[in-house]
């Protein structure tokens, strides 16, 4: 995961910067090692910031930015600044998605290093617009993100697969008293979740004005 070339930080070769005008990315996010699949089709404006998209995906997702997180773009890693990794990490708070986003580029989000959560996300479309849309928007998805330290893919899969077999097992019980009774892993509450977004809008909590 080196990201220096000849001792400097590398810049990924994407990126739409070059065109004129703003444009929102359609991006495809899918929580890789787990089985039905997860997945998210949301839109995002090119001004904003990975920063701005590390918040988007945990509400997206539904999950609670309780971990540390990075992205891997092209072999770069960006993430939020620390002391101890300055020479490996690229500042998120400066890099805008027009910057390296491309069409058809796919790129990772790592979310709890200790649960290791891979999200892969994947450019599907950039389209121009008159105006730079400030908020995010979930157009689609299937399925519920999964509780947080419950264990990471592997462990998750076997409460699905226990779950499958028999709902009442004292396994599939346990983990449902800790996650909670009403945890459904079918269900993908796509208004809720653009609510949420749109909330981070009005209040200015994450995403440019």
């Amino acid at each position: 995961m080196a990201t220096h070339v000849g001792g400097e930080k590398r810049v990924p070769s994407g990126g739409n910067d070059g065109k004129k005008g703003p444009f929102l990315c359609l991006l495809r996010v899918e929580l890789l090692g787990v089985s039905p699949s997860i997945w998210r089709k949301l839109w995002v404006s090119n001004i904003m910031t990975l920063a701005h998209l590390h918040h988007i995906l945990q509400a997206a997702m539904g999950w609670t930015d309780a971990h540390l997180h990075q992205f891997t773009i092209e072999g770069v890693r960006y993430g939020p600044p620390h002391p101890e990794d300055d020479d490996f990490l690229v500042d998120e708070r400066k890099t805008r998605l027009g910057k390296v986003l491309a069409p058809g580029l796919s790129f990772e989000y790592q979310y709890d290093f200790g649960d290791n959560w891979i999200h892969r996300l994947t450019v599907n479309k950039i389209i121009p617009v008159e105006d730079p849309r400030t908020y995010a928007y979930v157009e689609s998805g299937k399925g519920a993100c999964p509780p947080e330290d419950c264990g990471g893919p592997y462990q998750y899969q076997r409460f699905l697969s226990r779950r499958k077999r028999n709902g009442e097992s004292p396994e599939v019980l346990s983990f449902l008293e800790w996650a909670g009774s009403d945890f459904d892993p079918g269900l993908f509450p796509r208004h809720a979740i653009n609510a949420s977004l749109m909330r981070m809008a009005w209040n200015g909590w994450v995403l440019p004005r």
